[in-house]
């Protein structure tokens, strides 16, 4: 049942412009990938550079199986531990790995001053493919949550499905396992991108009902990749709506346009989530700063002007 103060905050978003006078009284975060060359290397640390000084609640650094990937997650997580005032999280995922091989990822990270993990169970390398827990590995994402917490005190994150994930079976399961992944002691869940608000309050109100307590942060896709973002959204169960995709017609040869048409969609998104209450965001940047920083200054989050960053120096 909506509070007076969240139905005043939606009268005030239907009858006021959208972004008006907007008190800036959230937090963000920011998801990045690490770079696989010289020149990605770069174009991360822009980005980390630019979002910075809004002084997000934490960013997370994406993980896959193969072992350079490791390596690369875990460098560029040290890094911004090391040389930024941002806590860093380090995603972390069952895929072809034993318990043990994962357990010391873990300890590794810890001993490097990380004290977040985003905890999932993840996809298999090969396209398509069936999950298959490794042999001596964790079965899923709640066994992974149970045996972090086994190894260190993490703060852990784990995803959410506001859309029936495609391997569950009907929607009750996604609320089902996102328990599970709370019961083994999960900090907070960040849900996989989605882009109808209604989508997202219906599934918060499931979780609730399943006696869900914990927070369920909005993650937010700003879409600088049309195809690209149709990929993501195969692969993981959401919907791309008719309206949204004739918003882009038209535009694969106009970048800058392109741009502005996303950061408008995602923006209305973002207002329309916090009319509901969402007091969090967690945007999934691509290692692109300029999408997320303008949705972000439409909301009233500003720059900060104490915020260490050693390697903008």
């Amino acid at each position: 049942m909506p509070s007076i103060a969240e139905l005043e905050e939606a009268r005030r978003a239907l009858e006021a412009p959208l972004f008006a006078d907007m008190a800036g009284d959230l937090a963000v975060s920011f998801e990045f990938f690490p770079p696989k060359s010289e020149k990605m290397d770069q174009q991360l640390w822009d980005a980390v550079t630019a979002l910075a000084p809004l002084s997000p609640e934490f960013v997370s650094v994406t993980y896959g199986a193969g072992g350079s990937t490791r390596e690369r997650t875990h460098a560029t997580v040290a890094r911004i531990a090391a040389e930024t005032d941002i806590p860093a999280a380090a995603h972390l995922t069952c895929v072809a790995a034993s318990k043990r091989e994962i357990d010391d990822i873990a300890r590794s990270y810890w001993e490097a001053g990380v004290r977040h993990i985003v905890a999932l169970r993840g996809d298999m390398p090969e396209m398509g493919a069936v999950f298959e827990a490794h042999p001596d590995g964790y079965r899923n994402a709640a066994d992974l949550v149970a045996g972090l917490k086994r190894v260190a005190p993490f703060e852990l994150s784990v995803a959410a499905y506001p859309e029936c994930h495609p391997d569950s079976a009907h929607p009750q399961a996604d609320i089902d396992n996102l328990k599970a992944k709370i019961d083994a002691g999960a900090t907070r869940a960040i849900s996989q991108f989605f882009f109808s608000p209604e989508a997202f309050f219906r599934f918060r109100d499931r979780a609730a009902a399943a006696g869900i307590e914990t927070e369920i942060i909005p993650g937010i896709l700003p879409v600088s990749n049309v195809a690209q973002t149709r990929k993501f959204a195969g692969q993981c169960g959401a919907e791309i709506p008719r309206w949204m995709d004739q918003l882009f017609e038209g535009l694969d040869d106009r970048p800058a346009a392109r741009q502005l048409v996303a950061a408008t969609i995602a923006a209305e998104l973002c207002r329309r989530l916090y009319a509901g209450g969402v007091r969090h965001f967690h945007f999934y940047t691509l290692n692109q700063a300029e999408l997320a920083y303008a949705i972000c200054h439409l909301l009233g989050v500003r720059p900060k002007l104490d915020v260490r960053l050693e390697a903008a120096a």
